[in-house]
């Protein structure tokens, strides 16, 4: 399946099957009784999601959206459980990737952990570009996304994203 950049994967509290992201990028968004969004995991190619699912079945923790042209291979969840079932051995493939998301996190807590808010939307660019080139971070999110994933206000990432471009001029 081919999702185009805004189009939803699945939303928050829906049940239904997994997924496996082949190429692209999704974000992951918690909806909040007040409506507020909150950009809460961003998930790369490669990855089978939602993670909280890979073992037995639960709603969606967030609602998918395609930040740039994905394409996903949609598992079915009941085939997927059986399969666990009858190849435990799979189970540690499956601990392989947690692990492996894991240490994206690890990399996540990094960027917040710096003192420098420069130093912090630094450190999310290289890590996006490990992922998908792009001339500018916020052609992906918006700056409220981008403060969320490192723990600055909008407007403190908008006087960064300026400097920064002042500094290429």
């Amino acid at each position: 399946m081919i999702l185009h950049k805004g189009e939803v994967l699945f939303r928050q509290g829906e049940t239904g099957p997994l997924y496996h992201l082949k190429s692209g990028l999704l974000k992951i968004v918690r909806v909040h009784a007040d409506g507020a969004l909150t950009l809460v995991n961003i998930i790369v190619p490669d990855e089978i999601i939602p993670h909280h699912s890979l073992m037995s079945p639960n709603p969606y923790y967030g609602t998918a959206i395609a930040l740039v042209t994905c394409e996903v291979e949609v598992l079915s969840a009941p085939d997927w459980y059986r399969h666990l079932e009858d190849h435990p051995e799979k189970c540690r493939d499956i601990a392989l990737q947690l692990q492996g998301k894991l240490r994206m996190m690890q990399q996540r807590i990094d960027q917040l952990t710096e003192v420098s808010p420069a130093e912090k939307l630094r450190k999310l660019q290289l890590w996006f570009q490990t992922f998908i080139p792009v001339a500018s971070l916020s052609e992906l999110l918006t700056q409220d996304e981008i403060g969320q994933l490192i723990g600055l206000r909008r407007e403190t990432v908008n006087r960064l994203l300026r400097a920064q471009a002042a500094n290429r001029e």
